[in-house]
């Protein structure tokens, strides 16, 4: 009898039986999700090889008003099988800052599938390729069915399969020596909808997309190891063979992932009723506390700003040295961080990552978004949460650091990442199907992060939080789309937003508004110019208003021509500036390509600006936002905007960006 037979008796026997003198009943409360994909999972991990020995029984409940005669599976870990998938193709071997080789391989393999009423289909499923013609790509199977589901049944498979995980952790799961994080580990199920499978493959550019349901999960380790979680463990059982085996069980989730090692030191804590637990790696053990603090932070501000997080726990794992491949990354209930030893608190890379991992939490758990083919309701939405709690509990200034004179916020930074590839892509792609990698970033993290904060900037703080609660609570456990989105945003703000999202999602178009030119005249010294017989109203009001100190008077004329250098339109402010101290806003809709001001005052214009309080952050182009009649540098910021000119020169070195990425948009 094969381990992963032993296994399916053992969990039988739980479940029946159960223990009551080590455990409480398992409690199913009323379903916050439709749990459609119900798993139990037993798995036995050996970590000398890194290999993972497991019996799955699922049961798949066919809500459609489709008869459904065949499954399809992802097998995301045969993405790292060899050198052939479609995942190493798109790589090139290179994910996340790390690179693997045929030494660290990872696959999972299938010996046995059956039917819960004992027909064996381990001969019915075939590999194929629904986005590629790659044959060679082994990560999604197709299982034919003797008889189909009808509309409201249910179908219980019992699958054995044995895994290993990819060395070093490459691509959000892996192992290193002591240490797994075990991620996209088990065959799991694709999303059967609008009357067919969305499974695709597993590719270089793309996250995960599944149905909701109830997981049990016994992984069976060496007895020194401590194991966290998806969901909450129910009892660790001491085995006979110096292992012990941990019952995890997760309620309403799309997934479920596990880490494990002898060296965690584990610190624990609470906020509004959520546990928090810190699985930090020994020679970080004094930021421990520091982990706690940001996950507080991020459980807190997401509580007050976007709605309750319907769970009791929160598991951040600290990956070890060597094994960063596997920071930054999330699940339901669980997620990774990343830090380095002896990092001052200015320098927030942990507070940032675990702020915008735990934001996965809603954005991806809760809402259930199709990463594959929207990224950006999952990505981009994080990112805009993420920058603006980053800036209000750590700004304004330096939020994310601010060391030693050196200061970065993150709503910058995201400019700079944005403008080296503004106009690739629409936003709204399939993952795979961008440009490039670094157009799939910017689209799926950094563009959406800055139209989200120009809307938040024209609709108002409280309207925009009202969007996104509104989003939590209407969409939460099923799967939204950018329409389903977009339709509630115009609907919560009282307004069509068609005209904002329709550009900023389907088109690449990019938004730059610019001060072309601004020139003042004298009209006392103009030919033939004639105070007392001008019929100009304004001058006449200004005679009249200093009649006194009429003979003296000087009246100038003053121009300001804006333009719309970008397709994108969107209403702008300009500020105009004269010697007197007298400023003007002009509110401009933006939609025709340029617009001229004039003024007829007795004072010289200074300078004008377009967007002086900058809320456009969207604008690719803040050096010609300011233009001063004199060529001097007196124009509002001139010195600033000349230098971010050459920062984000800075950025556009193909070095530079990769580290950048790979310390922030990376997590």
């Amino acid at each position: 009898m094969t381990f992963g037979r032993h296994l399916s008796i053992l969990i039988l026997g739980i479940v029946l039986l159960g223990n009551p003198a080590r455990n409480q009943p398992v409690v199913f409360p009323h379903p916050l999700s439709p749990r459609i994909a119900n798993y139990n999972i037993a798995v036995r991990y050996e970590p000398l090889q890194h290999t993972l020995d497991g019996h799955e029984t699922l049961t798949w409940r066919n809500t459609s008003m489709d008869a459904i005669h065949n499954l399809e599976f992802h097998l995301y870990l045969n993405g790292f099988r060899n050198n052939k998938s479609t995942f190493m193709r798109e790589s090139g071997g290179w994910a996340r800052g790390f690179q693997i080789d045929k030494d660290g391989w990872g696959y999972t393999n299938i010996s046995s599938i059956r039917i819960s009423s004992g027909e064996n289909l381990t001969h019915a499923y075939q590999f194929i390729q629904p986005d590629d013609t790659n044959s060679d790509d082994k990560t999604v199977i197709n299982l034919s069915l003797p008889r189909p589901i009808s509309p409201g049944d249910s179908m219980t498979l019992m699958i054995d399969f044995k895994a290993r995980l990819p060395e070093p952790p490459f691509a959000r799961s892996g192992a290193k020596e002591e240490y797994a994080l075990v991620g996209q580990w088990f065959p799991k199920i694709g999303v059967y909808q609008n009357g067919g499978w969305n499974c695709h493959q597993y590719h270089a550019n793309s996250e995960f997309f599944a149905d909701y349901g109830v997981y049990n999960v016994w992984m069976t380790v060496p007895s020194k190891n401590i194991v966290g979680a998806t969901g909450l463990e129910v009892w660790a059982n001491k085995n006979d063979d110096g292992t012990t085996t941990h019952w995890y069980h997760a309620e309403d989730v799309h997934d479920f992932a596990w880490t494990t090692s002898p060296e965690f030191v584990e610190f624990t804590g609470s906020i509004d009723n959520v546990a928090i637990r810190v699985l930090m790696q020994p020679d970080h053990r004094n930021q421990g506390i520091r982990h706690i603090e940001a996950a507080k932070t991020a459980i807190d501000y997401f509580h007050r700003w976007y709605g309750e997080f319907p769970f009791p726990n929160l598991t951040v794992v600290d990956p070890r040295r060597g094994a960063l491949g596997s920071g930054g990354m999330e699940y339901p209930t669980f997620i990774t961080a990343g830090t380095f030893y002896g990092l001052p608190r200015t320098m927030r890379i942990p507070e940032d990552v675990i702020i915008h991992e735990f934001g996965h939490n809603y954005w991806y758990f809760l809402l259930g978004s199709n990463e594959f083919e929207e990224s950006w309701m999952d990505e981009g939405i994080n990112t805009y949460t993420e920058i603006q709690i980053m800036h209000d509990a750590y700004g304004p200034e330096g939020d994310g650091i601010n060391c030693g004179g050196f200061k970065l916020n993150l709503l910058p930074y995201n400019r700079m990442g944005y403008i080296n590839s503004a106009s690739l892509d629409p936003t709204v792609k399939k993952a795979w199907e961008y440009y490039s990698g670094n157009s799939y970033g910017i689209n799926s993290y950094s563009k959406p992060g800055l139209f989200l904060t120009t809307l938040q900037n024209y609709l108002g703080t409280e309207t925009m939080r009202k969007i996104m609660r509104t989003y939590v609570d209407r969409w939460k456990f099923r799967h939204p789309t950018s329409r389903d989105f977009t339709t509630l945003a115009s609907e919560v703000a009282g307004q069509n937003l068609d005209w904002f999202f329709d550009q900023a999602l389907y088109t690449n178009a990019v938004l730059d508004y610019s001060v072309d030119k601004v020139k003042t005249v004298e009209l006392a010294h103009s030919e033939g110019f004639d105070f007392a017989r001008s019929p100009d109203k304004e001058i006449d009001s200004i005679l009249r208003t200093h009649a006194e100190d009429k003979d003296s008077l000087k009246v100038y004329r003053s121009e300001v021509n804006i333009r719309r250098l970008g397709d994108f339109k969107f209403p702008v402010e300009l500020e105009v500036a004269f010697e007197n101290g007298e400023k003007i806003r002009e509110h401009w809709d933006g939609t025709d390509l340029w617009k001229k001001y004039v003024y007829q005052k007795p004072s010289k214009l200074v300078y004008a600006t377009v967007d002086p309080d900058r809320k456009i952050p969207l604008d690719v182009n803040l050096t010609n936002n300011s233009k001063t009649v004199d060529d001097q540098t007196k124009g509002i910021d001139k010195f600033s905007f000349r230098f971010l000119f050459w920062v984000q020169v800075l950025f556009d070195q193909p070095g530079i960006l990769n580290a950048s990425t790979f310390i922030t948009n990376l997590f």
